[in-house]
This record gives structure tokens, sequence and C-alpha cells, in this order.
């Protein structure tokens, strides 16, 4: 009996995983899947009642329609420059802090880190206002710079990474200094190859989080000369005079693809970030 009991829980247990592994890629894949198909179908497909889950006779002029309507390239030129501008920035705010925080005591420092967590509770629809005026003192509304000075630091970032160069033992600090080697040598040479896969994952969310923003781009933003694909994407709402489905999700899925592409090569090292990060 005991036997049986145990290949019972074993059944059981792995009968549980499966179903709770398919259940999370369902609520995850679901959503994606009926993006990409409502993107192919006609307007009357996406109105009708029961719905349908497959288009046999795909409309792709659908994505055609996008590159009609709205300056399409020119917009993802826009989206590559302030992303690529924000994860360059961050790279050159971020670290230098993070050590700082993980590896010195100075004066202070507690409360200058707990004040840098403060900020992630800030949210940034109650920031742009004094910041929209003083962009606009300066003369930078409607410019790149707009698009990525407030979000040249991340407060999450710095936090994580100061969790993970925390991990890293003092022993090999000290070797690498008795080398003679500078704070900035140890920093490149040893930090960063050991946080490889949370830098990753940081450069991840942070190209997701500004690739697909919304709001500060329509905020600071005038015209189509520095606007990013997703406020182009919001006016595909009403195309020929009335709102069209398959146009708006058709221009959406051209929108995410490159994020899911990035998250496709990078997954590995995100996986390896959080293994590392948990297991410590």
């Amino acid at each position: 009996m005991r036997a049986q009991a145990v290949i019972f829980r074993k059944i059981f247990g792995k009968t549980y995983r499966i179903a709770v592994n398919l259940l999370i890629f369902a609520i995850f894949f679901i959503p994606f899947y009926w993006m990409f198909l409502t993107a192919i179908k006609s307007l009357g497909q996406t109105l009708r009642t029961p719905p349908v889950f497959w288009v046999p006779n795909p409309h792709w002029e659908n994505f055609s329609k996008v590159f009609e309507a709205i300056p399409f390239f020119s917009m993802l030129k826009n989206n590559v420059v302030m992303t690529l501008g924000i994860m360059i920035c961050q790279f050159f705010t971020v670290i230098p802090a993070a050590y700082a925080f993980a590896r010195f005591k100075f004066a202070g420092g507690k409360f200058l880190f707990g004040l840098t967590l403060a900020t992630m509770m800030i949210p940034a629809q109650l920031i742009f206002l004094p910041l929209f005026l003083m962009f606009s003192k300066m003369g930078l509304v409607n410019s790149y710079a707009s698009l990525i000075l407030p979000w040249a630091t991340s407060s999450f970032a710095i936090f994580m990474l100061r969790q993970t160069f925390k991990q890293v033992p003092q022993e090999l600090i000290e070797a690498a200094k008795l080398d003679s080697a500078s704070e900035w040598k140890i920093i490149f040479k040893l930090m960063l190859p050991l946080a490889k896969p949370t830098i990753v994952t940081l450069g991840l969310i942070t190209f997701i989080l500004n690739w697909n923003d919304y709001f500060w781009p329509f905020v600071l933003t005038t015209d189509n000369t520095v606007r990013t694909l997703p406020v182009g994407i919001t006016s595909l709402n009403i195309v020929d005079g009335g709102v069209k489905y398959h146009i708006l999700m058709a221009g959406n899925a051209l929108l995410v693809t490159p994020a899911l592409i990035v998250f496709f090569f990078a997954q590995k090292q995100i996986i390896k970030a959080f293994t590392y990060m948990g297991g410590k």
C-alpha cells in the first residue's frame, strides 16, 4: 500500500505540475494569439458572434494599411533612438550607483539608498507637470532629450544590481585590489561579468517598459517628428472614419514583435539571473 501511495503521489504531483504549467502558458499565450489572429481578420470577422478562432483566408493587407495610416518607419526609428538612449544612460548611471551602495560605507548611505527606493513609489503621472514645465523652459519639448533624460536612471535597476553586487565574495575584490586594480577595473572586469544575467534582465525590462511607453511620449511631443509607435498606433483607433479593430491589432502586432524577439533571445539569461539571486 505504501508503494502504491508513493506512486500515486508522484503521478499526481507530475500531473499537477503539468496542469499548472499549461494553465500559465495559456494565460500568457491566448492574448497574443488573439491579437495576431485579429490582425489578419476582416472587420466583419472581428465583430462576429460567436467569435472566430481561426481565419482560413488571412487578410495580410491589414499590415499594409498600418503603414499607410501612420509614418511607421519614422516612428519606429524614434522608438529605437529613445529606447537605446535610455538603456545607454542607465548603463552609465545605474552601475556606479549600485556598486557604491553595495561596497562602500559612507555617511548617509542608508538614507540615500532608502530615498532611492522611495522614488519607486512615485508614479510618472504625478511628476509629469513639473518636468514638462522644466523641459518647456529649456526648449526641449518635442525632442529626443525630453524622451530620454527623465528615465536616464532607474531606482529599481539600482536596487536589483546592488543586491547582485553584494553577493560577490569580498575575497575576490580584495584579490583584485592586491593586483592594483582600480575601482573602475573591478567594476568592468570583475563585477559586470559576474552580474551579466542580472544586467541582461534589467536591460530587457528597461527595453519593454520604454518600448511600449505611451504616456510620456504623448505628453512631451507635439507632432510626428519624434513621436513613437505607441502614440502612432493609438491613432489607429479611427481609420477611414470609424473604429477598425483589425487595423488596430495589426499595428499592435507590429509593435510587440520586437519585444517578443528580444525576450526570446534573452530568456536564458533571465532564468539565470533569478536562479542566481534566489539561490543566495
